[in-house]
Order: structure tokens, then sequence, then C-alpha cells
């Protein structure tokens, strides 16, 4: 576990094998899990909550009270923003953007993820919604509506496009 220049609070729980980068920051109340890497220049807030054998790219930041999957990949510059929540064997594409406020500034909650789902690059997803498992969005996408099972989403907004086929087939 290498560790130069780097916060990581007595009160952070982290598992075996975790490989953590330079320049990040752990809070107190954050769980990391097994087999986890880190790299560089992460932002890990209070009560974020990451599973095993994720992989959690560079530049990636929690506002807090997030829950993260196990077999998770973050990519660079994701922000996840408080009470979002991303299922286990999810893949989400750099710089995909979360937020959990309402046009009055009232914490609604960030966006809830569900499993084996595949958000694109630059994604948007609004405050307090629920994307089903096994679903995608395409790249560029503003998501202001929830998202059912199996179903991929395309455009800004985001509108249904069609069924995901691939759901139906085991991913390894």
């Amino acid at each position: 576990m290498s560790k130069v220049f780097s916060h990581i609070s007595e009160k952070a729980i982290i598992g075996k094998n975790v490989e953590i980068g330079n320049f990040v920051v752990i809070e107190q109340g954050v769980e990391i899990g097994e087999g986890t890497v880190i790299r560089n220049f992460v932002e890990l807030r209070e009560g974020t909550k990451i599973g095993k054998n994720c992989y959690i790219d560079s530049r990636v930041s929690t506002s807090g009270n997030c829950e993260v999957g196990d077999n998770v990949t973050l990519r660079y510059g994701c922000i996840l923003a408080r009470g979002c929540k991303v299922g286990d064997n999810t893949y989400i594409c750099p710089r995909v953007m979360t937020n959990n406020l309402d046009i009055g500034k009232t914490q609604i909650g960030g966006a809830h993820i569900g499993e084996n789902c595949f958000i694109g690059t630059n994604s948007v997803l609004h405050h307090g919604i629920k994307i089903g498992d096994n679903s995608t969005t395409g790249a560029m996408s503003f998501v202001n509506k929830d998202i059912g099972d199996n179903e991929i989403w395309l455009g800004s907004p985001a509108k249904f496009y069609k069924k995901n086929q691939l759901a139906k087939v085991e991913r390894q």
C-alpha cells in the first residue's frame, strides 16, 4: 500500500491487498474492500463504502455516504454525489457526474445505479434517479428520468433507445 503525500484517516477501514496511489484523501468512516485499486488524486469523503475488487481511477471523487458494490470500475474524473449507490459489476466511463441537489438546493440524494450497468463517457445523472440492472447509457447522455432493467438510453435529455439484448448473456 503506497501512501506518498496521501491523507488516510485512522478511522478508515481498508481491506487486504488494497493498492492506494499518491495524493489520495480518504476520510474517516470510509470502507474499502479487499483487492481494490485506487489510483492517484482520488478523494473519498466520509461514509463512502467501496466494495471488493474495484478499480477507482485517478481524479475520482465522492461527496460522502456513497456505496459502491463489488467489481465496479470508476474511470478517471468521475464524481459520485452524496448518497449515490452503484451496484456490483458496473462500469462507469470517464468524467461521469452525478448530483444530489434539486433546483432549490435541497438534497434529494444521488443516483442509484443497478448491477451490471454501463454508463457512457461524460454522462450526467440527475439527482434521485434510478437506473435498473443490466442497463446502458450512451456517451454524453443527460439522464433525468428513471431507467428500467435491461434498457439502453441515449441523448440529452436521454431517451429510451431499445431493450438491451446483451443483458441475457452472462457477463464475465
